[in-house]
């Protein structure tokens, strides 16, 4: 049986409403980027969900080229394209050096190395209706690792019990589009629109419960973070002052110094000449003789103490 043509109000009427829905879904990041853009950090968000749409949207615009009569797939993923680019390019503005590198890898990757051998096949090796069987399917897997792609993030509410990182309009519209996506391909009798929108609506509602779940849990941190603020703790009851450490550096045993009190210390008087002469045993005509041939009295008695 075939499906109904556009020309149908009922198929042309859903088509137009998962046009406008999807547009939304679109446009449901805004407030994400608008507070990367106004902290001037990406915070914890990825961008991969990003690049997936972007290239999904790419491989839906050749699908819909390729069938005909599927100016309504054309629309909605040529906006998608130019929104999708759009986040990109604000997140490689204001991500840190790792995550820019990471978005730019997978996007020479997937969107310029993948879709070009996508393209250079399907034209090769397929063609007519073969080509875009191939292709629908291509679209299929590809439209559900969209869906999927928010899976780290289910994790990540699931591990912190924080929905930070799940805006809920953008589960719900997600949601909604699957649902009004799905009835159109049902309309027109086209798999490859209905088939991924089925898994779009669970992970949809998925999200949507968790962000029930969730919404008011008292957040906890990650393992990851736990073990760094430990580490932390170690670090800082461990650190000491530096001239400690060029101490302990030097082999020098750590030592307290306490406050020490000081007492005036009586000297003993000069030594008498009888006394100079008894400690160096000489008589007063000898240390004369010395006297007068210049040697140091002192080395003198040293030598002779020597002996």
């Amino acid at each position: 049986m075939a499906g109904l043509s556009l020309d149908h109000p009922l198929a042309f009427t859903f088509g137009l409403l998962g046009n406008i829905i999807s547009f939304m879904t679109y446009l449901a990041p805004l407030p994400t980027f608008y507070r990367i853009f106004k902290s001037k950090s990406t915070e914890g968000f990825q961008s991969v969900p990003y690049v997936v749409a972007l290239f999904s949207a790419m491989l839906w615009i050749y699908y819909a080229l390729l069938k005909s009569n599927e100016f309504l797939l054309i629309t909605v993923n040529a906006a998608g394209c130019v929104i999708e680019t759009i986040y990109i390019v604000i997140y490689l503005a204001y991500a840190p050096k790792k995550a820019k590198l990471f978005t730019a890898m997978i996007l020479l990757l997937l969107n310029v190395g993948v879709f070009g051998l996508i393209l250079l096949l399907t034209m090769l090796f397929a063609a007519g209706e073969k080509r875009v069987v191939l292709l629908g399917w291509v679209c299929v897997g590809f439209a559900v690792s969209v869906f999927v792609a928010p899976l780290s993030i289910i994790r990540k509410v699931v591990v912190t019990r924080s929905v930070e990182f799940m805006p809920f309009f953008l589960s719900l519209s997600l949601t909604v589009s699957a649902v009004v996506w799905f009835l159109y391909g049902l309309l027109i009798k086209d798999k490859y629109v209905a088939l991924p929108n089925v898994i779009g609506f669970t992970f949809g509602v998925i999200q949507m419960v968790l962000y029930a779940l969730y919404r008011n849990a008292k957040p906890r941190m990650a393992a990851k973070d736990v073990a760094d603020e430990k580490a932390t703790a170690v670090d800082d009851t461990l650190k000491v002052p530096e001239h400690v450490v060029t101490i302990a550096k030097l082999g020098a045993p750590a030592v307290v110094l306490k406050t020490a009190e000081v007492h005036a210390v009586e000297l003993p008087p000069p030594p008498t000449e009888e006394a100079k002469q008894e400690d160096s045993g000489l008589s007063a005509e000898e240390l004369c003789e010395v006297a007068n041939k210049g040697i140091n009295t002192t080395e003198q008695v040293q030598m002779v103490q020597a002996y």
